[in-house]
Protein backbone atom coordinates (compact mmCIF):
# COMPACT_ATOMS: atom_id res chain seq x y z
CA UNK A 1 0.00 0.00 0.00
CA UNK A 2 1.03 3.27 -1.04
CA UNK A 3 1.73 6.53 1.41
CA UNK A 4 -1.72 8.12 -0.39
CA UNK A 5 -3.33 5.15 0.39
CA UNK A 6 -2.43 4.32 3.78
CA UNK A 7 -3.49 8.20 4.51
CA UNK A 8 -7.19 7.70 3.22
CA UNK A 9 -7.03 4.27 5.17
CA UNK A 10 -6.55 6.17 8.51
CA UNK A 11 -8.73 8.99 7.60
CA UNK A 12 -11.98 6.46 6.66
CA UNK A 13 -11.08 4.39 9.49
CA UNK A 14 -14.02 4.94 11.85
CA UNK A 15 -12.62 4.90 15.25
CA UNK A 16 -11.50 8.34 14.44
CA UNK A 17 -8.09 7.43 15.81
CA UNK A 18 -4.19 5.96 15.30
CA UNK A 19 -2.02 3.67 17.59
CA UNK A 20 1.27 4.79 17.89
CA UNK A 21 4.62 3.04 19.39
CA UNK A 22 8.20 3.28 20.27
CA UNK A 23 10.46 0.83 21.25
CA UNK A 24 12.45 1.40 24.77
CA UNK A 25 16.17 0.21 25.26
CA UNK A 26 14.27 -3.29 26.42
CA UNK A 27 12.63 -3.44 23.25
CA UNK A 28 9.25 -2.62 24.85
CA UNK A 29 6.60 -0.63 22.91
CA UNK A 30 6.13 2.38 24.54
CA UNK A 31 3.41 4.05 22.44
CA UNK A 32 -0.64 5.90 22.61
CA UNK A 33 -3.47 6.62 20.58
CA UNK A 34 -4.03 9.72 18.80
CA UNK A 35 -6.81 11.13 16.93
CA UNK A 36 -6.93 10.97 13.02
CA UNK A 37 -6.59 14.87 13.06
CA UNK A 38 -3.14 14.64 14.72
CA UNK A 39 -1.75 11.98 13.46
CA UNK A 40 -2.61 13.68 9.74
CA UNK A 41 -0.60 16.85 11.28
CA UNK A 42 2.26 14.72 12.18
CA UNK A 43 2.85 11.94 9.40
CA UNK A 44 4.57 14.13 7.08
CA UNK A 45 6.87 16.07 9.50
CA UNK A 46 7.87 15.78 13.18
CA UNK A 47 5.99 14.74 16.53
CA UNK A 48 7.52 14.81 19.68
CA UNK A 49 7.03 11.86 22.63
CA UNK A 50 8.05 12.38 26.47
CA UNK A 51 11.52 11.04 26.24
CA UNK A 52 11.16 9.30 30.03
CA UNK A 53 11.13 5.82 27.52
CA UNK A 54 14.67 5.74 27.68
CA UNK A 55 15.06 7.52 31.16
CA UNK A 56 13.67 4.78 33.15
CA UNK A 57 13.57 0.85 33.08
CA UNK A 58 11.16 -2.50 32.56
CA UNK A 59 9.45 -1.29 35.86
CA UNK A 60 9.04 2.52 35.01
CA UNK A 61 11.48 3.76 37.81
CA UNK A 62 14.12 6.40 36.92
CA UNK A 63 17.55 5.53 36.09
CA UNK A 64 20.15 7.61 38.33
CA UNK A 65 23.19 7.27 35.74
CA UNK A 66 22.04 8.27 32.51
CA UNK A 67 22.77 11.41 30.79
CA UNK A 68 20.06 11.21 27.94
CA UNK A 69 17.45 12.57 30.26
CA UNK A 70 16.85 12.21 33.73
CA UNK A 71 15.72 14.62 37.01
CA UNK A 72 18.20 16.49 36.11
CA UNK A 73 16.97 17.76 32.45
CA UNK A 74 13.51 17.29 33.69
CA UNK A 75 12.14 14.70 31.32
CA UNK A 76 10.90 16.97 28.36
CA UNK A 77 9.36 15.73 25.37
CA UNK A 78 11.81 15.09 22.32
CA UNK A 79 11.66 15.37 18.74
CA UNK A 80 10.55 11.87 17.01
CA UNK A 81 8.80 11.01 13.44
CA UNK A 82 6.46 8.20 12.85
CA UNK A 83 7.64 5.82 9.75
CA UNK A 84 4.91 5.32 7.62
CA UNK A 85 6.45 2.41 6.05
CA UNK A 86 5.61 0.48 9.34
CA UNK A 87 1.93 0.94 8.71
CA UNK A 88 0.03 -2.12 10.19
CA UNK A 89 -4.20 -2.89 10.95
CA UNK A 90 -4.54 -4.44 14.05
CA UNK A 91 -7.08 -7.22 13.48
CA UNK A 92 -8.04 -7.78 17.14
CA UNK A 93 -8.90 -4.20 17.22
CA UNK A 94 -11.28 -3.65 14.28
CA UNK A 95 -8.41 -3.20 11.80
CA UNK A 96 -7.36 0.40 14.01
CA UNK A 97 -4.19 1.93 12.02
CA UNK A 98 -0.89 1.49 13.77
CA UNK A 99 2.65 2.73 13.05
CA UNK A 100 5.99 2.87 14.76
CA UNK A 101 8.04 5.67 15.53
CA UNK A 102 11.87 6.34 16.38
CA UNK A 103 13.39 8.93 17.66
CA UNK A 104 15.52 12.04 16.30
CA UNK A 105 17.22 14.93 17.65
CA UNK A 106 16.63 19.23 17.91
CA UNK A 107 18.29 19.01 14.17
CA UNK A 108 16.50 16.01 13.14
CA UNK A 109 19.57 13.55 12.85
CA UNK A 110 18.95 9.81 14.65
CA UNK A 111 18.83 9.90 18.11
CA UNK A 112 21.81 7.64 19.51
CA UNK A 113 19.43 6.14 21.91
CA UNK A 114 17.19 4.53 19.58
CA UNK A 115 17.19 1.03 19.19
CA UNK A 116 16.07 1.74 15.46
CA UNK A 117 18.33 4.51 14.78
CA UNK A 118 20.93 2.30 15.78
CA UNK A 119 19.85 -0.61 13.66
CA UNK A 120 19.31 2.23 10.41
CA UNK A 121 23.07 3.02 11.03
CA UNK A 122 24.26 0.00 10.95
CA UNK A 123 22.20 -0.90 8.18
CA UNK A 124 24.11 2.35 5.88
CA UNK A 125 27.26 0.93 7.46
CA UNK A 126 26.32 -2.76 5.01
CA UNK A 127 24.81 -0.97 2.38
CA UNK A 128 27.93 0.79 1.97
CA UNK A 129 30.04 -2.00 1.90
CA UNK A 130 27.73 -3.27 -0.94
CA UNK A 131 25.56 -5.82 1.04
CA UNK A 132 21.83 -6.59 1.55
CA UNK A 133 21.61 -8.36 4.88
CA UNK A 134 18.36 -10.53 5.21
CA UNK A 135 17.36 -11.01 8.80
CA UNK A 136 15.07 -13.43 10.56
CA UNK A 137 14.09 -14.56 14.42
CA UNK A 138 12.67 -17.09 16.10
CA UNK A 139 11.17 -16.96 19.57
CA UNK A 140 10.56 -19.71 22.09
CA UNK A 141 7.95 -18.46 25.06
CA UNK A 142 5.98 -20.52 27.73
CA UNK A 143 2.02 -19.52 27.69
CA UNK A 144 0.16 -19.61 31.30
CA UNK A 145 -3.61 -19.99 31.83
CA UNK A 146 -3.58 -16.56 34.00
CA UNK A 147 -4.49 -12.98 34.27
CA UNK A 148 -1.93 -10.22 34.83
CA UNK A 149 -3.61 -10.15 38.26
CA UNK A 150 -3.96 -13.56 39.14
CA UNK A 151 -0.19 -13.74 38.81
CA UNK A 152 0.44 -10.71 40.78
CA UNK A 153 -1.64 -12.48 43.41
CA UNK A 154 0.33 -15.67 43.19
CA UNK A 155 3.13 -13.58 43.31
CA UNK A 156 4.24 -15.27 40.64
CA UNK A 157 4.74 -18.55 41.76
CA UNK A 158 2.25 -22.19 40.80
CA UNK A 159 1.08 -20.19 37.77
CA UNK A 160 -0.80 -22.67 35.48
CA UNK A 161 0.59 -23.61 31.97
CA UNK A 162 -1.75 -24.04 28.98
CA UNK A 163 -0.53 -27.64 28.72
CA UNK A 164 1.44 -29.77 31.31
CA UNK A 165 4.86 -31.61 31.41
CA UNK A 166 7.22 -31.99 28.26
CA UNK A 167 6.02 -32.25 25.27
CA UNK A 168 7.75 -31.00 21.89
CA UNK A 169 6.83 -30.76 18.81
CA UNK A 170 3.35 -32.18 19.77
CA UNK A 171 0.56 -32.85 17.10
CA UNK A 172 -1.76 -33.45 20.15
CA UNK A 173 -1.30 -30.82 22.04
CA UNK A 174 -2.06 -28.39 19.71
CA UNK A 175 -5.79 -29.38 19.33
CA UNK A 176 -5.81 -28.60 23.32
CA UNK A 177 -6.04 -24.95 22.83
CA UNK A 178 -6.78 -24.51 19.51
CA UNK A 179 -8.45 -21.71 19.19
CA UNK A 180 -5.46 -19.93 20.53
CA UNK A 181 -2.88 -21.58 17.93
CA UNK A 182 -5.15 -20.71 15.29
CA UNK A 183 -5.45 -16.99 16.63
CA UNK A 184 -1.79 -16.99 16.98
CA UNK A 185 -1.26 -17.82 13.42
CA UNK A 186 -4.35 -16.00 11.23
CA UNK A 187 -4.33 -12.44 13.57
CA UNK A 188 -0.38 -12.51 13.13
CA UNK A 189 -0.30 -12.67 9.28
CA UNK A 190 -3.15 -10.23 9.03
CA UNK A 191 -0.98 -8.05 11.40
CA UNK A 192 2.10 -8.37 8.29
CA UNK A 193 4.36 -10.76 11.19
CA UNK A 194 3.50 -13.78 9.45
CA UNK A 195 4.82 -17.06 10.81
CA UNK A 196 6.31 -19.84 9.03
CA UNK A 197 6.36 -22.44 11.58
CA UNK A 198 4.23 -22.97 15.01
CA UNK A 199 4.92 -25.26 17.30
CA UNK A 200 4.85 -26.67 20.94
CA UNK A 201 8.47 -27.17 22.48
CA UNK A 202 10.13 -28.95 25.14
CA UNK A 203 8.04 -27.51 28.58
CA UNK A 204 4.94 -27.04 30.30
CA UNK A 205 2.98 -24.63 28.07
CA UNK A 206 5.84 -23.48 25.93
CA UNK A 207 5.54 -22.28 22.21
CA UNK A 208 8.27 -21.66 19.62
CA UNK A 209 7.22 -19.56 15.93
CA UNK A 210 9.52 -18.86 13.57
CA UNK A 211 9.13 -15.49 11.32
CA UNK A 212 10.53 -15.71 7.58
CA UNK A 213 13.16 -13.77 6.48
CA UNK A 214 13.08 -10.11 5.20
CA UNK A 215 15.66 -7.24 4.74
CA UNK A 216 16.86 -6.26 8.08
CA UNK A 217 14.82 -3.33 9.17
CA UNK A 218 11.50 -5.39 8.53
CA UNK A 219 12.75 -8.41 10.57
CA UNK A 220 13.86 -6.05 13.35
CA UNK A 221 10.19 -4.66 13.07
CA UNK A 222 8.33 -7.89 12.49
CA UNK A 223 10.37 -9.52 15.74
CA UNK A 224 9.57 -6.56 17.99
CA UNK A 225 5.73 -6.17 17.15
CA UNK A 226 5.68 -9.94 17.51
CA UNK A 227 6.44 -10.34 21.22
CA UNK A 228 3.60 -7.97 22.05
CA UNK A 229 1.00 -8.89 19.57
CA UNK A 230 1.73 -12.46 21.09
CA UNK A 231 1.36 -10.86 24.56
CA UNK A 232 -2.27 -9.26 23.43
CA UNK A 233 -3.83 -12.14 21.60
CA UNK A 234 -3.14 -14.36 24.36
CA UNK A 235 -4.85 -11.58 26.37
CA UNK A 236 -8.15 -12.33 24.27
CA UNK A 237 -7.71 -16.27 25.27
CA UNK A 238 -7.08 -15.60 29.37
CA UNK A 239 -3.59 -16.55 28.68
CA UNK A 240 -0.21 -15.10 29.71
CA UNK A 241 2.85 -15.32 27.48
CA UNK A 242 6.27 -14.61 28.80
CA UNK A 243 9.11 -14.04 27.03
CA UNK A 244 11.44 -14.39 30.00
CA UNK A 245 14.73 -16.03 28.76
CA UNK A 246 14.57 -18.41 32.07
CA UNK A 247 11.07 -19.22 34.30
CA UNK A 248 12.79 -21.78 36.16
CA UNK A 249 16.09 -23.72 37.21
CA UNK A 250 14.78 -27.12 36.13
CA UNK A 251 13.20 -26.42 32.80
CA UNK A 252 14.99 -24.88 29.42
CA UNK A 253 15.53 -21.59 28.37
CA UNK A 254 13.88 -19.70 25.67
CA UNK A 255 15.80 -18.55 22.69
CA UNK A 256 15.61 -15.76 20.33
CA UNK A 257 17.62 -17.07 17.92
CA UNK A 258 18.48 -14.53 14.81
CA UNK A 259 19.54 -16.37 11.46
CA UNK A 260 20.94 -14.06 8.45
CA UNK A 261 22.79 -13.44 5.33
CA UNK A 262 24.30 -10.99 3.27
CA UNK A 263 23.34 -10.37 -0.47
CA UNK A 264 24.77 -8.38 -3.08
CA UNK A 265 23.24 -5.05 -3.84
CA UNK A 266 20.57 -6.16 -5.76
CA UNK A 267 19.85 -8.97 -3.47
CA UNK A 268 20.02 -11.20 -6.31
CA UNK A 269 22.95 -13.57 -5.01
CA UNK A 270 23.40 -15.04 -1.36
CA UNK A 271 26.93 -13.69 -0.53
CA UNK A 272 27.57 -16.52 2.09
CA UNK A 273 27.20 -19.47 -0.46
CA UNK A 274 30.04 -20.61 -2.49
CA UNK A 275 29.35 -23.61 -4.35
CA UNK A 276 32.91 -24.31 -4.71
CA UNK A 277 34.32 -23.43 -1.32
CA UNK A 278 34.71 -26.19 1.34
CA UNK A 279 31.44 -26.81 3.07
CA UNK A 280 30.03 -24.57 0.47
CA UNK A 281 31.04 -21.72 3.30
CA UNK A 282 32.48 -18.09 1.10
CA UNK A 283 35.43 -16.63 2.51
CA UNK A 284 32.91 -13.53 3.15
CA UNK A 285 31.13 -15.77 5.34
CA UNK A 286 33.83 -17.37 7.10
CA UNK A 287 35.10 -13.48 8.26
CA UNK A 288 31.42 -12.52 9.10
CA UNK A 289 31.45 -15.45 11.62
CA UNK A 290 34.45 -14.93 12.87
CA UNK A 291 33.72 -11.48 12.92
CA UNK A 292 30.70 -12.33 15.05
CA UNK A 293 32.72 -15.09 17.52
CA UNK A 294 35.26 -11.96 18.33
CA UNK A 295 33.11 -9.97 19.07
CA UNK A 296 30.23 -11.72 21.22
CA UNK A 297 32.26 -11.80 24.81
CA UNK A 298 32.22 -7.67 23.87
CA UNK A 299 28.26 -7.23 23.42
CA UNK A 300 26.78 -10.04 24.88
CA UNK A 301 24.32 -7.46 27.04
CA UNK A 302 22.53 -6.71 23.69
CA UNK A 303 21.87 -10.40 23.12
CA UNK A 304 21.62 -11.42 27.06
CA UNK A 305 20.00 -7.77 27.86
CA UNK A 306 18.75 -8.87 31.69
CA UNK A 307 19.73 -10.71 35.15
CA UNK A 308 17.16 -13.51 34.10
CA UNK A 309 19.34 -13.94 30.47
CA UNK A 310 22.20 -15.66 32.24
CA UNK A 311 20.76 -18.31 34.32
CA UNK A 312 19.53 -19.76 30.37
CA UNK A 313 23.07 -19.55 29.36
CA UNK A 314 24.52 -22.88 31.28
CA UNK A 315 25.77 -25.81 30.26
CA UNK A 316 23.14 -28.52 28.84
CA UNK A 317 20.22 -26.39 28.59
CA UNK A 318 20.10 -25.99 24.93
CA UNK A 319 22.32 -22.53 24.98
CA UNK A 320 25.76 -21.77 24.35
CA UNK A 321 28.42 -21.34 26.49
CA UNK A 322 31.68 -21.05 24.37
CA UNK A 323 32.97 -19.02 21.97
CA UNK A 324 32.13 -21.81 19.29
CA UNK A 325 30.54 -22.59 15.46
CA UNK A 326 29.88 -25.75 14.08
CA UNK A 327 27.86 -27.12 11.04
CA UNK A 328 23.90 -27.91 11.91
CA UNK A 329 25.26 -28.11 15.71
CA UNK A 330 22.73 -26.85 18.22
CA UNK A 331 25.39 -26.96 21.25
CA UNK A 332 27.45 -23.85 19.78
CA UNK A 333 27.36 -20.47 19.71
CA UNK A 334 26.89 -19.79 15.78
CA UNK A 335 25.18 -22.85 14.12
CA UNK A 336 26.02 -22.50 10.21
CA UNK A 337 23.26 -24.26 8.12
CA UNK A 338 25.11 -24.23 4.88
CA UNK A 339 22.73 -25.61 2.62
CA UNK A 340 21.55 -24.16 -1.18
CA UNK A 341 22.30 -20.74 -2.22
CA UNK A 342 19.22 -19.80 -1.59
CA UNK A 343 19.11 -20.98 2.15
CA UNK A 344 22.81 -21.04 3.31
CA UNK A 345 22.87 -18.86 6.68
CA UNK A 346 24.01 -18.37 9.53
CA UNK A 347 22.13 -18.78 13.05
CA UNK A 348 23.02 -16.98 16.27
CA UNK A 349 22.17 -19.03 19.07
CA UNK A 350 23.22 -16.72 21.83
CA UNK A 351 20.54 -14.53 21.62
CA UNK A 352 17.92 -15.30 24.06
CA UNK A 353 13.83 -14.44 23.48
CA UNK A 354 14.15 -11.20 26.22
CA UNK A 355 16.30 -9.05 23.73
CA UNK A 356 15.13 -6.17 21.98
CA UNK A 357 15.36 -7.20 18.27
CA UNK A 358 16.67 -4.12 17.11
CA UNK A 359 19.28 -4.34 19.03
CA UNK A 360 20.07 -7.98 18.79
CA UNK A 361 20.43 -7.65 14.72
CA UNK A 362 22.49 -4.65 14.88
CA UNK A 363 25.32 -6.26 17.05
CA UNK A 364 24.98 -9.73 15.07
CA UNK A 365 25.39 -7.51 11.78
CA UNK A 366 27.48 -5.18 12.96
CA UNK A 367 29.84 -7.70 14.48
CA UNK A 368 29.75 -9.81 11.19
CA UNK A 369 30.76 -6.61 8.68
CA UNK A 370 33.65 -5.59 11.50
CA UNK A 371 35.44 -9.34 10.56
CA UNK A 372 34.79 -8.96 6.76
CA UNK A 373 36.59 -5.23 7.53
CA UNK A 374 39.43 -6.72 9.15
CA UNK A 375 39.26 -9.76 7.05
CA UNK A 376 39.86 -12.04 10.10
CA UNK A 377 40.01 -15.86 9.89
CA UNK A 378 37.88 -18.56 11.27
CA UNK A 379 38.83 -20.82 14.13
CA UNK A 380 38.37 -24.41 13.40
CA UNK A 381 35.02 -25.52 13.77
CA UNK A 382 33.79 -27.59 16.64
CA UNK A 383 32.34 -31.02 16.26
CA UNK A 384 30.37 -32.62 19.08
CA UNK A 385 29.87 -31.18 22.08
CA UNK A 386 30.43 -27.70 21.99
CA UNK A 387 30.19 -26.86 25.77
CA UNK A 388 33.46 -28.97 25.96
CA UNK A 389 35.24 -26.69 23.63
CA UNK A 390 36.72 -24.49 25.66
CA UNK A 391 39.44 -23.94 23.66
CA UNK A 392 38.99 -20.34 22.66
CA UNK A 393 37.10 -18.80 25.64
CA UNK A 394 33.56 -18.96 27.29
CA UNK A 395 31.39 -16.82 27.51
CA UNK A 396 30.66 -14.07 30.79
CA UNK A 397 28.30 -15.28 33.08
CA UNK A 398 26.63 -12.57 34.68
CA UNK A 399 25.04 -9.39 33.07
CA UNK A 400 27.47 -7.27 35.78
CA UNK A 401 30.67 -9.49 34.10
CA UNK A 402 29.11 -8.72 30.50
CA UNK A 403 28.62 -5.53 31.16
CA UNK A 404 32.06 -4.38 32.42
CA UNK A 405 33.56 -6.42 29.23
CA UNK A 406 31.58 -4.15 26.81
CA UNK A 407 31.79 -0.90 28.93
CA UNK A 408 35.46 -1.23 28.64
CA UNK A 409 35.70 -2.52 25.21
CA UNK A 410 36.77 0.20 21.82
CA UNK A 411 35.63 -2.27 19.39
CA UNK A 412 31.85 -1.73 20.48
CA UNK A 413 32.40 1.82 20.84
CA UNK A 414 33.66 1.93 17.10
CA UNK A 415 30.87 -0.54 15.39
CA UNK A 416 28.17 0.83 17.40
CA UNK A 417 29.20 4.69 18.67
CA UNK A 418 30.40 5.85 21.65
CA UNK A 419 26.92 7.67 22.71
CA UNK A 420 24.89 4.96 22.26
CA UNK A 421 27.26 2.21 24.16
CA UNK A 422 27.71 4.72 26.88
CA UNK A 423 23.84 5.03 27.26
CA UNK A 424 23.83 1.27 27.15
CA UNK A 425 25.95 0.33 29.64
CA UNK A 426 24.60 2.44 32.07
CA UNK A 427 21.27 1.11 31.69
CA UNK A 428 22.40 -2.11 32.41
CA UNK A 429 24.69 -1.45 35.25
CA UNK A 430 21.23 0.17 36.84
CA UNK A 431 19.63 -3.14 35.93
CA UNK A 432 22.77 -4.96 38.20
CA UNK A 433 21.92 -2.83 40.83
CA UNK A 434 18.48 -3.71 41.30
CA UNK A 435 18.99 -7.03 41.25
CA UNK A 436 21.13 -7.12 43.99
CA UNK A 437 18.69 -4.97 47.07
CA UNK A 438 15.60 -7.59 47.46
CA UNK A 439 15.86 -10.74 49.67
CA UNK A 440 15.26 -13.45 47.53
CA UNK A 441 12.91 -16.54 48.57
CA UNK A 442 16.21 -18.56 48.00
CA UNK A 443 18.10 -16.89 50.68
CA UNK A 444 15.62 -17.16 53.21
CA UNK A 445 15.04 -20.89 52.53
CA UNK A 446 19.15 -21.00 52.44
CA UNK A 447 19.64 -18.84 55.92
CA UNK A 448 16.70 -17.70 57.87
CA UNK A 449 16.87 -21.05 60.27
CA UNK A 450 20.41 -22.08 59.83
CA UNK A 451 22.71 -19.20 59.64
Amino acid sequence: MNSRAIIDYVKSHPSGKVKIAYADIDGILRGKYISTEKFLTIINGSTTFCDVIFGWDANDVAYDNVKFTGWHTGYPDTPARLDISTFRKIPWENDLPFFLGELVDEKGKPSYVCPRQLLKKVLKDASQAGFTPFFSQEFEWFNFTETPQSARDKNYKGLTPISPGMFGYSILRTTLRNPFFSDLFDLLKKFDVPIEGLHTETGPGVLEAAIPYSGILEAADRALLFKTAVKEIAYQHGIMATFMAKISENLPGCGGHVHQSLWDKAAKKNLFHDAKANRGMSALMKSYIAGQLYCLPHLLPMYAPTINSYKRLVEGAWAPTTLTWGIDNRTVALRVLNGSAKSCRLETRVIGSDVNPCLAMAAALASGLYGIKKKMKLQPQTVGNGYRDYEHGTLPTTLHEATEKMKQSSVVKEILGEQFTEHFVQTRDWEWRQHLKPVTDWEMKRYFEII
